[in-house]
């Protein structure tokens, strides 16, 4: 299956040495070599970056690894096909527009037999069943809340019912955010990290870097890494539940049970 990489900060913040390893698993020390994408919001906007070729051998991968983009919410994705074939239109994260606000999407995971009906206001590109389900998301929200955002328990809880019952279609590992929160779901593998003062030095599982973070950040900074698998060997990572769904925000995890 795919491979999932997001990031919550409270302050704009660069994913570069978190990106130099995620990238070897697409194709390197890993076999998901079927595309990959990044999203980074900055302020209002987004800068969405989706390649169909493997992110190992990926120019744009390149690019993205040697430039220091900052952002406080990140999604990043690599793909192993299951539904869909490889071609741009199927690459992760998938980006819809709701409330005037962008929405950034990625699942790691096969559905089957998944076919919600669609009433037209959001409807998918490709042929993956992950963006079936984000359109079907988005459909659910705005008959749920009509034309005003809610608050963010409120989102929350529909989230959670939502991803619940399309769990039960099969693996439904996934982030989503809005640019001021996000969220990660657990069907099966995913962890994460909070990086905050005290800074200490991580070193990537993937490739032999390391970056000692109490000489780039500032005693404020708060940093949330979220992950498949650890992306690095040295650092403390949580484990998400199968079946949760967990919020984080400015930097750390939220709890709205």
């Amino acid at each position: 299956m795919c491979q999932l990489l997001g990031m919550n900060c409270n302050v704009p913040t660069d994913i570069c040495f978190s990106f130099t390893g995620f990238q070897q698993r697409g194709g390197g020390t890993d076999h998901h070599a079927d595309g990959w994408g990044i999203a980074f919001f900055e302020g209002r906007g987004c800068r969405v970056f989706l390649d169909p070729e493997p992110a190992v051998q990926s120019p744009v991968a390149q690019l993205v690894r040697s430039y220091p983009i900052r952002s406080m919410n990140v999604i990043a994705h690599i793909r192993k096909a299951t539904h869909g074939r490889v071609a741009l239109e199927n690459t992760h994260p998938f980006m819809r527009e709701l409330w005037g606000r962008y929405w950034i999407f990625a699942h790691n995971g096969s559905l089957e037999d998944f076919d919600p009906p669609l009433d037209g206001m959001c409807l998918p590109v490709g042929g993956t069943d992950s963006e079936r389900a984000f359109c079907h998301l988005m459909q659910t929200l705005r008959a749920r809340f009509g034309d005003h955002a809610p608050d963010v328990a409120a989102l929350f809880a529909v989230v959670r019912d939502w991803a619940t019952e399309v769990a039960k279609h099969g693996t439904f590992n996934f982030l989503l955010s809005n640019g001021d929160c996000l969220f990660a779901h657990a069907s099966t593998d995913l962890a994460y990290v909070e990086r905050q003062a005290p800074f200490a030095t991580a070193h990537l599982v993937d490739e032999d870097v390391a970056v000692d973070f109490s000489e780039v950040t500032t005693p404020d900074d708060r940093v949330a890494v979220i992950a498949t698998l650890p992306l690095t060997d040295n650092e403390r990572w949580t484990p998400l539940a199968r079946g949760e769904l967990a919020l984080f925000e400015h930097g750390k995890r939220v709890d709205l049970a």
